[in-house]
């Protein structure tokens, strides 16, 4: 018998995969239930996941798969939640096709779960630079209560070992949100801006470059606009597509192109 204080926190971890059926955005919903409302298979899939909490099995399998890159390329690791891992498989046709670009985005983590795993999927795959996109399942909650200083500090965190190993760094805006569908209530807007104007400040101390998706995307609420997101967090085919350019400028001014 599971008690309800257990299941509480095995519901943080309960994050639904991405959607991939045709192209539907991504919905990350948590049971926040107590245990005699969560099914068998739910709470047999909140042990799986606080089991493995940073998900290191993940992509360990297709880590190991991934050939060396070709002579001449550089490989650029995409590193965040379900925005990065929703963009697509490494190779697909939205996720940079043809490009030496690899995914390494998981649904609903925050930058606790990202710090644990960078070692693992980002430097071991030895690319020349790591675009994070992080931090907005943080303001949600989805691992607790989390302050802006927090999250600051493992973003910083995951740069510091970035550098330590001579990767270049893209530290990404967080995307705008002006409410989560699994977390109504918590008034992300400001809280994202003002995070991600810390951001732009410690990419300009550090000389990383900033990628700013926010003041391209965001409406007049400091959210996304359906056309941009369905759900108003994560990205449709056409916010993708706004994305894209973004990222490659940004890649290029990291590589001194």
């Amino acid at each position: 018998m599971i008690r309800s204080t257990l299941v509480a926190t095995l519901a943080l971890c309960a994050l639904q995969p991405v959607a991939q059926a045709q192209d539907r955005p991504a919905i990350n919903p948590l049971y926040l239930m107590p245990a005699d409302q969560a099914t068998p298979a739910q709470v047999t899939q909140m042990q799986q996941r606080l089991l493995d909490w940073p998900q290191l099995q993940r992509y360990r399998d297709e880590n190991a798969a991934l050939p060396p890159v070709a002579p001449g390329a550089k490989r650029v690791v995409f590193y965040g939640d379900s925005i990065t891992e929703g963009w697509g498989p490494t190779g697909s046709e939205r996720f940079f096709p043809g490009k030496p670009y690899v995914n390494r985005g998981i649904s609903g983590q925050t930058t606790a779960q990202m710090l644990v795993r960078f070692q693992q999927d980002v430097i071991a795959l030895k690319p020349a630079a790591v675009v994070i996109l992080a931090g907005t399942n943080d303001i949600a909650g989805n691992t607790g209560p989390t302050t802006q200083a927090m999250i600051e500090d493992n973003l910083h965190a995951m740069v510091e070992l970035a550098q330590a190993h001579n990767l270049r760094v893209v530290l990404a805006s967080v995307l705008p949100v002006s409410d989560y569908p699994w977390q109504p209530g918590v008034q992300p807007a400001g809280k994202v801006t003002a995070l991600n104007r810390a951001l732009r400040a410690y990419a300009a101390q550090q000389g990383l470059v900033y990628l700013d998706y926010h003041t391209a995307m965001t409406n007049k609420d400091g959210g996304l606009d359906p056309e941009l997101a369905a759900d108003g967090v994560h990205p449709t085919p056409a916010g993708y597509a706004k994305m894209v350019p973004l990222a490659e400028a940004a890649i290029a001014r990291a590589q001194g192109r």
